[in-house]
């Protein structure tokens, strides 16, 4: 209902239908091209996409984007959240299913696209939390520096995961909820996923001395286990970079069916058969 009166209030309720928020063949620039003559609209519109993105992981990446230019908005940046709501349009009904699973791991996936932003070739962090098999915390955010390699920037991401993994942990224990499972943090990045767990420092990553305590503290201390996957199975992807059609419907569905392949590991191999996206 709320997404179907963001279509009506911008009077695309019969628009044609897009299958990517964003189009990965456009940057987005600052001052590119002429300013929006309505700032305001831009604004309010934003604003609400945002608040879709609590039920709508699949849009978090390019609603944080156009986010980035509220203050001078331009005609191609109001393009962009005009495809935004033609995605939408394609279908409007889509959200989360929970469902009681046995289990209370939690498994969260973390990802970085290195330098993606073509302005300041700062990097993205993106992650998305299971517990349980369900989908509960995701993020999208453009990292506050500038890495100097692939590795330090999923390592950036890995950090920051970690301390959504810890948080929740805290709050379910705070809750008196349940008895967390096993905590499970899974990168597709196997430098980062070695440094992790390797003592050593050396000229490229020691600026980033105090991640690599952080992380590998939680690990030595069982507190946390860290898992490689592939590049193609790494959920995560959708909450860094705009992807293409096919690939956003196969990491929705993964996302939402919690696997039921049965090739991911931890607590998503725990997974319902039926399609719920």
């Amino acid at each position: 209902k709320y997404a179907l009166d963001i279509l009506e209030e911008t009077g695309l309720t019969d628009c044609k239908p897009v299958d990517t928020p964003m189009d990965p063949n456009v940057k987005l620039m600052p001052n590119q091209g002429e300013p929006y003559h309505d700032p305001g609209r831009y604004w309010r519109l934003v604003g609400k996409l945002n608040y879709l993105t609590m039920t709508r992981p699949d849009i978090s990446f390019p609603v944080s984007v156009v986010s980035q230019f509220l203050n001078s908005p331009c005609e191609s940046h109001w393009l962009a959240v005009v495809r935004i709501l033609r995605y939408i349009k394609r279908s409007p009904g889509k959200g989360l299913v929970y469902n009681d699973r046995g289990h209370t791991d939690i498994v969260g996936y973390s990802d970085a696209d290195w330098a993606g932003d073509a302005s300041d070739r700062r990097s993205t962090s993106g992650y998305c939390v299971f517990m349980g098999g369900n989908l509960v915390s995701w993020k999208s955010k453009k990292q506050s520096v500038v890495a100097r390699s692939s590795t330090e920037a999923e390592y950036r991401a890995m950090a920051h995961t970690t301390c959504e993994l810890l948080w929740l942990k805290f709050l379910i224990q705070e809750l008196q909820f349940c008895k967390v499972g096993h905590m499970e943090l899974v990168c597709d990045n196997q430098s980062a996923l070695y440094l992790s767990s390797n003592p050593v420092f050396h000229e490229r990553t020691k600026h980033i001395e105090v991640d690599c305590h952080f992380i590998r503290e939680k690990i030595l201390s069982g507190i946390i286990k860290t898992t490689s996957v592939c590049s193609k199975d790494q959920l995560a992807d959708i909450f860094t970079k705009s992807l293409r059609g096919p690939r956003i419907t196969y990491v929705c569905n993964i996302v939402v069916n919690r696997g039921r392949s049965g090739r991911y590991r931890g607590a998503l191999e725990r997974s319902d058969p039926t399609p719920q996206w």
